[in-house]
């Protein structure tokens, strides 16, 4: 039996993944290692019972109870009232970012970002037939406001996609620089979006403020969040954005219906209910995020400043040696971001007292540094 050609600009690509491989201490994809306590797992499970009793029915297309508790936590996190009518929610953040790809990109529009940077934003990109550009980051992983304006109006993008913090860098960007860019992309001759990406914006260091901030005086400007991470609700798939209600009219047209089921909707206002248990683990991470950058420089590497629950170190020569040293040890980190560089998730003392060890361990059989 013959099938349609594949699409041509899809011919030998690969599905994006991480590996997924049974080893002992696994941190290489960002996750909250402390699994949801046993009163939220059982608070989850009636919800999703409760739910369940019917699904013969459609779920609320609009997920109106879930979007009141995603803006009542937005507002807690902010010096001002997110409304229900600014919050829209889908299958993760990933789902969020093709929607605003869907809506606001496409043949003849272009998506704009800037090097290192997450690796999926090109294939939202690609997915949709939007034209990709990347622009650079400095050597600290920070973003030159001149250089990052000049291509914005350079390329005139619709959509400029800022993650912050960073991945993989972990680096949160200034909100002068994001309503810099903000401004740039509204010119009448652009009249883009930008989209600040703040999946690890819970991790964030204390004085480092989020672009929520910003939303009641750019209306060009789009936060995106997700429960993956600090809420330990990786495996729910909830991802969410704050916007003017205008953006999410527009990303009404091109989502699935139903795409948020009731059991998703059900299970992640049980997780926002228990908002301060599951978060209370994010003071832990930072310490850990802190204490796992202060070893690494001391053994002479170099260490990427970090907001999120993730370190990117180097430089090697051979990093791909470095990520195999350790898997042979039993720890699985990832090997992406810059040449020579590797990104390490934070996890629990004792998975961190393991990465140290076999860090340790491979040492001079297979490091050599690059300065």
């Amino acid at each position: 039996m013959r099938f349609p050609p594949l699409r041509e600009e899809l011919v030998g690509l690969a599905p994006y993944g991480a590996p997924q491989l049974d080893v002992p201490v696994t941190l290489n994809v960002n996750e909250n290692p402390y699994p949801p306590s046993a009163a939220v797992v059982e608070d989850i499970a009636a919800s999703v019972a409760a739910a369940a009793a019917g699904l013969n029915r459609y779920p609320d297309r609009e997920f109106t109870e879930l979007r009141v508790a995603l803006a009542a936590y937005l507002s807690a996190d902010s010096s001002h009232v997110v409304t229900p009518e600014q919050v829209w929610a889908a299958n993760g953040s990933n789902e969020v970012m093709l929607h605003l790809l869907q809506a606001f990109g496409g043949p003849g529009r272009t998506a704009l970002s800037f090097a290192p940077t997450y690796s999926m934003y090109p294939e939202y990109a690609r997915d949709t037939g939007t034209a990709w550009v990347a622009g650079r980051r400095e050597q600290d992983f920070a973003l030159d406001p001149v250089h990052a304006r000049d291509l914005v109006l350079e390329h005139r993008p619709s959509v400029v996609l800022l993650p912050s913090p960073n991945n993989p860098t972990g680096t949160a960007l200034p909100l002068d620089v994001v309503a810099a860019l903000c401004e740039a992309a509204a010119g009448p001759d652009i009249g883009g979006l930008v989209v600040v990406d703040e999946a690890y914006a819970e991790f964030r260091r204390a004085g480092t403020p989020s672009a929520l901030e910003l939303l009641p005086s750019l209306r060009n400007l789009v936060v995106t969040r997700t429960m993956s991470k600090a809420f330990a609700f990786a495996g729910a798939r909830l991802g969410y954005f704050a916007a003017a209600p205008e953006i999410g009219d527009a990303v009404r047209v091109v989502r699935l219906p139903y795409h948020l089921s009731a059991v998703t909707q059900a299970a992640a206002l049980a997780a926002l209910r228990h908002a301060d248990e599951l978060l209370a683990r994010v003071a832990d991470l930072r310490e850990e995020r802190d204490a796992l950058a202060a070893w690494l420089a001391e053994q002479g590497l170099e260490v990427a400043a970090s907001d999120a629950n993730f370190v990117l170190f180097g430089r090697y020569a051979d990093r791909h040696a470095v990520w195999q040293g350790l898997l042979d040890r039993g720890v699985l980190i990832r090997e992406t971001g810059p040449d020579g560089w590797l990104r390490v998730s934070v996890g629990t003392p004792a998975e961190m007292a393991a990465f140290r060890d076999a860090l340790t361990d491979v040492g001079a059989a297979v490091m050599e540094e690059t300065r």
